[in-house]
């Protein structure tokens, strides 16, 4: 199959410090945000965010299939695709969302600065990785000073793994902080393909693009930098639409918990929904999903470890326990 990749040009000026960017960015927007919120959500309404991406699969097939209104005809379902986690959260503290769906660690960030939502649900285990050139780095140490890095965001699942393999490595979790850009998925792949970049951190289905290209190869996977299992996305509800939709958030998670078993039971159909949902090729898409190491459950692994490191190393403010983020 021919692909055609974009070559992304990199300006100058895009490194950032990604922890006090990323706690500056959520006091700025709960200082704003949060004195003028909307209502959570209405009576016999779920709002619900969603990302691109592979490890997302299951809420395209509740949506396409209408599992949740097959449950609740009389309830109305919203959906709306953001493009990552800060403006998952932004549209929360807005009033815009009621569950929305992310990596752990912009999960907690944003509990930790007052949000008000916790963990209701796991959705998906993935390889996650940094990418290199072939033959051109054996560990983290090699990169110099003018390497460039990318992945999508301070505070992402990304970041806190490589700032975990880092000091894994060298004792220094912010060893590589200087050498750090933000760029979207497609973007950083374009940037790694083009020689733009060094390295990109990144998940499926960009991950498995690069890594099965012979010129590049994985220098160090999430599973090495966590030293555990963990999962890869969660599914948070705002506090109020729990506490005021008991019903309809049990049948928001059985809904889902549907979505998940007909992945793995009607695996012609989903291929069939996910490859136009996706503009994807429906062999390419298959061999993806369907990859060892994709895994679609509602289990939480690896959230004690997360807290414990952010904590430590200055990424959240204040004492978190997993029963406080869970429901």
């Amino acid at each position: 199959m021919n692909r055609v990749y974009l070559c992304y040009k990199l300006t100058k000026g895009c490194y950032f410090k990604l922890k006090k960017i990323s706690i500056l960015l959520m006091t700025v927007i709960l200082a704003v945000v949060s004195s003028c919120s909307k209502q959570n959500s209405e009576d016999g309404t779920i709002r619900i965010g969603e990302q691109y991406g592979l490890a997302y699969a299951p809420l395209q097939i509740m949506k396409e299939k209408a599992f949740l209104e097959e449950l609740r005809p009389e309830v109305t379902v919203d959906w709306l695709k953001l493009g990552n986690t800060t403006a998952i959260r932004e549209a929360v503290l807005s009033g815009d969302l009621d569950a929305g769906f992310m990596g752990i660690p912009p999960f907690l960030i944003a509990r930790d600065k007052g949000m008000e939502w916790k963990i209701a649900t796991g959705l998906s285990r993935a390889p996650l990785g940094l990418v290199v050139p072939v033959n051109t780095y054996s560990n983290l140490s090699d990169f110099s000073k003018n390497s460039r890095i990318a992945l999508p965001q301070p505070g992402s699942i990304q970041h806190i793994l490589l700032t975990m393999a880092a000091e894994r490595e060298s004792g220094d979790p912010a060893m590589l902080d200087k050498n750090l850009i933000s760029l979207k998925h497609p973007d950083g792949m374009n940037a790694l393909l083009s020689g733009s970049v060094d390295g990109h951190f990144t998940s499926p289905p960009y991950l498995f693009y690069e890594n099965d290209n012979k010129d590049f190869e994985i220098l160090v996977t999430g599973d090495e930098a966590m030293g555990e299992p963990f999962t890869f996305i969660i599914g948070a509800v705002t506090e109020k639409f729990y506490n005021e939709n008991p019903e309809l958030y049990n049948d928001y998670l059985a809904a889902l918990e549907k979505s998940i078993n007909f992945i793995d039971t009607h695996r012609k159909e989903t291929v069939e929904i996910l490859s136009k949902a996706y503009s994807m090729d429906k062999d390419i898409l298959s061999e993806f999903l369907y990859r060892p190491g994709m895994e679609f459950n509602t289990s939480v692994k690896g959230l004690e470890r997360f807290i414990s490191f952010m904590g430590e190393r200055g990424y959240l403010e204040n004492e978190l326990t997993v029963d406080s983020v869970l429901f």
